[in-house]
């Protein structure tokens, strides 16, 4: 028997907030197959779901196969979408690489389009896969009320944010979370520092001391060494004061 999800408060976010701004550059451009009307644009939204997921594909991670499933009409947007996250690009990328936690963040971030709530949201989704698999996960967020509210089976998947007055937003996940977790950089060993030499110290060339700089005369200075008058060593009582001074 498979342990029900276990509840989680959500906290306030961009993402739960409905933005009144005027649309621009700064926000996510929708891609959907409701309007569409030609193969490239069919292709512009097959590569926009590979950067939602893989962030980037090569030519290896492509799944043709979908694609075509897509491009036919065999399948919708959220299967395609559903492919991606059970690929094994995506299992080697993400899965293999993190902690539960942490492929939990990934997914929610790259499926529902958010940032986790807190970290029961993390445990409460960690004990999903536990219990049903990495694939009962996706599917639970694919039929999740929160994903087929906002992006239904035609939408493909992005970062909801809105622009805040002042301008500024939220960073793009790929920044917020690296591929591979801490745990798993220290594990692997990198990044490393292989030097075969070591390094004195590097002076740009607009920085390096022309003459007549102050810089350059310290330095000479400082590799005379000490010199100077040596400390006296005549005593005081060895001075015969009544014959040296000159008479009057």
């Amino acid at each position: 028997m498979a342990i029900p999800l276990l509840e989680y408060a959500p906290s306030t976010q961009n993402s739960r907030v409905s933005g009144y701004e005027v649309g621009g550059d700064e926000q996510s451009r929708i891609f959907s197959t409701d309007n569409l009307l030609s193969s490239g644009q069919v292709g512009d939204l097959i590569e926009a779901a590979y950067r939602q997921v893989f962030f980037h594909a090569f030519a290896a991670d492509r799944e043709k196969f979908l694609e075509s499933q897509l491009r036919s009409g065999q399948i919708t947007v959220r299967d395609f979408i559903r492919g991606l996250c059970l690929s094994n690009t995506f299992t080697n990328s993400f899965y293999n690489l993190n902690s539960n936690y942490k492929f939990v963040t990934h997914c929610i971030q790259k499926v529902l389009g958010r940032d986790v709530y807190n970290e029961a949201e993390k445990i409460a989704w960690s004990i999903v896969i536990a219990t049903k698999g990495r694939a009962g996960f996706i599917n639970d967020l694919l039929n999740s009320n929160e994903y087929l509210e906002n992006f239904g089976d035609n939408i493909v998947p992005f970062q909801r944010r809105r622009v805040l007055p002042s301008g500024a937003s939220e960073l793009p996940f790929n920044i917020q979370s690296p591929r591979y977790d801490a745990y798993y950089r220290r594990k692997l060993g990198f990044p490393k520092a292989s030097w075969q030499a070591a390094v004195r110290g590097y002076t740009p060339q607009d920085k390096t001391p022309k003459a007549g700089s102050p810089d350059l005369f310290k330095s000479m200075a400082a590799s005379l060494g000490k010199i100077g008058n040596m400390p006296q060593t005549i005593s005081p009582y060895n001075i015969d004061y009544n014959n040296l001074v000159p008479r009057r």
